[in-house]
């Protein structure tokens, strides 16, 4: 997998280590990314993602996966989590029925 946030997009930047005698040597700076399963209560399964630490931040302000999911935007997310905001729109339209 690529080093790149599956919600936010976040990869790698590239900028220069600049020594004392500003001798300039290229280099990377990494996102730091972790893999998380976060759970849907709506739908009852989790998901397991790379995200960077920033994203998993959002979605636990936001009140988690499914609240994250309902507000974001469709057209923002994913192709994988497209489908799963769907299914929840869909499984929450039932509960409300």
């Amino acid at each position: 997998m690529a080093r790149r946030c599956a919600l936010t997009g976040k990869g790698v930047q590239a900028g220069n280590n600049v020594s004392h005698s500003n001798i300039k040597s290229r280099r990377r700076y990494l996102p730091n990314l972790q893999v998380a399963s976060l759970l849907s209560e709506t739908l009852g399964e989790s998901v397991r993602m790379k995200l960077s630490t920033q994203a998993i931040r959002t979605i636990e302000h936001r009140g988690g996966l499914d609240q994250y999911l309902l507000k974001a935007k469709t057209a923002d997310l994913p192709t994988r989590l497209r489908g799963m905001k769907r299914r929840l729109v869909k499984a929450k339209a039932e509960a409300a029925a």
